[in-house]
């Protein structure tokens, strides 16, 4: 499923750790989507600025999410 009309990608990463990733996100109250999205935007905006060229700007996706679960100690 892709949003605003942005093209999927496929990413190759066993269950395990997708299923991990999944709580981490969900623990920080973000999807895995947009964290790749922003990890993949700051290594390139990284990349750019040693090539001297400028920032790209982010395109921001606006995600409705619940309220992230209480602590459980």
């Amino acid at each position: 499923m892709t949003t605003k009309g942005t093209p999927g990608r496929m990413v190759r990463i066993d269950d395990e750790v997708w299923a991990e990733y999944g709580q981490l996100c969900e623990e920080e109250g973000t999807s895995r989507g947009d964290d790749l999205r922003r990890h993949a935007y700051s290594r390139v905006n990284a990349w750019r600025k040693k090539q001297g060229l400028p920032a790209r700007k982010r395109i921001t996706i606006r995600v409705k999410r619940g309220k992230p679960a209480p602590d459980s100690d």
